[in-house]
């Protein structure tokens, strides 16, 4: 060692402890010990970004036991969280802890590993992504690298095309702009199983977030050809499989077969793989919300880039006020998610979720079933928080209805498990409540790319019979019945969140309410212990599949009407789930209101 290294290590030390002297003179006393035992070490060991950060947390004693009282968990979708210092944040750390856990994970269940990684447009993504590519190459895994930002569901057909181990995306997807994530994938392009989620949570609880992680600076990384970077002919073939989904002729639409779009990307990552898949199918006419086609991991257009909230959409709305198009596409940050509104003059109609979904299955059997394919050869799979209408048109056209736990990684499943019974082809779409769709098998999640090709193929259809789709929607209402869905989310933050959420979970199970919103509780179901797959029409004859267990309640109420509650898997947050079905859009909305009143004040 030189004498000035030894200068340096000692001047680095003394600032440290400089710095640890002004944080022991801000912090109050009454601060948790343990705490401030990790921040101590933070304040020594951490990233010298950080340093200043941690000097000003400790002003603050609520925030310094936000940010230590934990580490970050690493649930079925990887780490979400706020960036910040800190064991329950977002970091260079805590991303190094994560992708050194899974690296030994990795190395100890393949021979030779490989890991397909992405980022989107959130704020450190680019920085985390050059974290795990180190740390893996330290570990001996080769890293395959997106050069710019892409929509999840191009991560997930990388892990497959590149025939890789797993796969890595840097995304929050729609949540503020303070937080990042790392959602981990598994070779079949799905985000990991809940047992390997504990595998590799017991591998990363194993590492010291200082001393046991291994790395590498990327530059060494790609010198050793470690790291490398996806070639555009890989996304290339991500767009060839969108394509393969299509079920429209746009030669065939006549006089109403031309489309008139807006579409904003909020900010994200979906700008350049729609913009293609559009092209693909003819549509053109496509007017792109200027200030929201920046990529900013600040969203300083919408704050909450999240499609299910009007507030996200209003720049595209008032640009349509303009335009007079006949669809508001938006995607959010990751393009794995869509909204949609329908533009009628001053006032746009914006279609939920469910509506989308139900609206979408409805139109992929219309055009199947033109095509002379037997529906009920057909597999359509949702989720059991998602909307009962899907039963209705289930009875109604004859296909197979799967309902499978929240989370799309359980709707690729399904299709994996297809696909090795040699019946991918009987795959015909996949849609859950919060704006996620998927047809063809190109992918193993939700993908907005291939839902705005479906979406605009299907306006356009309807277009040439003189209809768009709010009037489909109602027409399919008018049809089917009333089913309306509602979505409550209350907040539990802070340390004590956790322990909140427990017990009103555990009291709705030890005390089921004997009525809710004026409605008799039919039935109960715990979803804890594992249930019977729910399955729907079809050919039959299939081995029955059980759900795994999930913190699910299900209240089944009288006359079709249902309330569930389940506790988010990424956020600090119990989610209510309402049904509410009825002859009238009157008598629906009635129901609902009672449902969220109920609702609420189950969860305090």
């Amino acid at each position: 060692m030189k004498p000035e290294d030894v200068d340096v290590d000692g001047a680095r030390a003394a600032e440290r402890d400089s710095a640890w002297d002004a944080v022991r003179a801000a912090l109050g006393a009454d601060v948790n010990p343990q705490a401030v035992e990790q921040l101590e070490r933070w304040v020594r060991c951490s990233d010298e970004s950080l340093v200043g950060e941690l000097v000003e947390l400790s002003g603050d004693a609520a925030a310094v036991e936000d940010a230590f009282y934990r580490d970050l968990a690493f649930g079925t979708g990887g780490l979400r969280g706020v960036i910040g210092a800190g064991t329950n944040r977002m970091n260079v750390h805590t991303v190094a802890k994560a992708t050194q856990g899974l690296a030994d994970y990795l190395n100890a269940n393949f021979g030779s590993p490989s890991v397909a990684i992405a980022h989107d447009s959130r704020n450190m993504g680019e920085e985390f992504c050059r974290v795990a590519d180190g740390v893996l190459a330290a570990n001996g895994i080769c890293a395959y690298l997106y050069p710019r930002i892409e929509p999840t569901p191009a991560l997930s057909f990388a892990v497959r095309d590149l025939r890789c181990s797993a796969g890595i995306c840097m995304t929050a997807s729609h949540n503020p702009a303070a937080y990042n994530g790392y959602k981990v994938y598994g070779p079949d392009g799905c985000q990991i199983t809940t047992q390997a989620a504990r595998e590799i949570q017991a591998a990363i609880n194993a590492v010291d977030v200082f001393d046991g992680v291994r790395s590498m600076g990327f530059d060494e990384a790609v010198g050793q050809e470690l790291v490398s970077w996806i070639g555009d002919d890989t996304l290339e073939r991500f767009i060839d499989g969108c394509a393969a989904a299509s079920l429209g002729d746009a030669g065939a639409m006549g006089e109403g077969g031309g489309l008139r779009l807006v579409y904003t990307p909020l900010h994200g990552a979906g700008l350049e793989c729609v913009s293609k898949i559009l092209e693909r199918i003819g549509v053109t006419d496509v007017t792109v919300e200027p200030r929201q086609a920046v990529p900013s991991g600040d969203f300083p257009t919408c704050p909450y880039p999240n499609p299910e909230v009007r507030e996200a959409l209003e720049r595209g709305l008032e640009l349509a006020q303009r335009v007079q198009p006949d669809l508001l596409l938006a995607t959010d940050p990751d393009a794995d998610r869509v909204g949609i509104a329908v533009v009628k003059g001053a006032n746009p109609v914006l279609l939920t979720g469910n509506e989308v979904g139900v609206l979408l299955t409805d139109y992929i059997c219309r055009m199947r079933a033109a095509r002379g394919e037997d529906l009920r050869e057909l597999v359509v799979v949702t989720t059991i928080v998602s909307s009962a209408m899907a039963d209705a048109l289930s009875r109604e056209h004859g296909f197979e209805l799967r309902r499978t736990l929240t989370g799309f990684k359980f709707i690729g499943e399904q299709i994996g498990l297809l696909e090795a019974a040699g019946q991918a082809r009987r795959f015909a779409f996949g849609f859950e409540e919060s704006y996620g769709y998927l047809a063809g098998t190109h992918v193993r999640d939700k993908d907005a790319v291939v839902a705005s090709m479906l979406i605009c193929e299907m306006a356009r259809w309807y277009r040439a019979q003189g209809m768009d789709l709010a009037d489909a929607m109602r027409a399919l209402y008018e049809r089917y019945g009333y089913y309306k869905n509602g979505l409550i989310s209350v907040g539990y933050p802070g340390a004590d969140g956790a322990e909140r959420m427990r017990a009103i979970t555990a009291g709705l199970r030890e005390q089921q309410p004997a009525e809710i919103a004026g409605l008799r509780v039919e039935g109960f179901v715990d979803y804890a212990d594992g249930v019977p797959m729910p399955v729907l029409g079809g050919r039959g004859g299939a081995e029955p599949q059980m759900l795994g267990g999930a913190d699910v309640l299900e209240f089944q109420l009288e006359g079709g009407n249902k309330l569930m509650i389940r506790p988010s898997g990424t956020e600090p947050k119990i989610k209510a789930y309402l049904f509410a079905q009825a002859p009238t859009e009157a008598e629906a909305d009635a129901l609902l209101a009672a449902l969220d009143a109920a609702a609420r004040e189950l969860l305090g």
